[in-house]
């Protein structure tokens, strides 16, 4: 069950990828949601998934307060 909820996750983030501030919202959802080995997991994903994205890299580098803000040093 824990594995269909990472790829509805990862399926959220691809559909609101369009919002820096909605896919924010979302990846702080699923940070809190995931459980540590799919925060790994999603953290690979975010890594190569922001290098096509600069601008959602950029919005997420530079906010404050972000609960999920390991996942996104990079």
């Amino acid at each position: 069950m824990a594995r269909a909820f990472y790829r509805y996750t990862i399926t959220i983030l691809k559909k609101v990828s369009f919002d820096p501030e909605l896919f924010k919202k979302e990846l702080e959802k699923a940070y809190v949601s995931l459980l540590p080995h799919e925060r790994n997991e999603l953290r690979i994903w975010l890594r190569e998934f922001l290098n096509q994205k600069p601008i959602l890299k950029k919005h997420l580098m530079s906010s404050t307060n972000f609960s999920g803000q390991d996942l996104v040093i990079l």
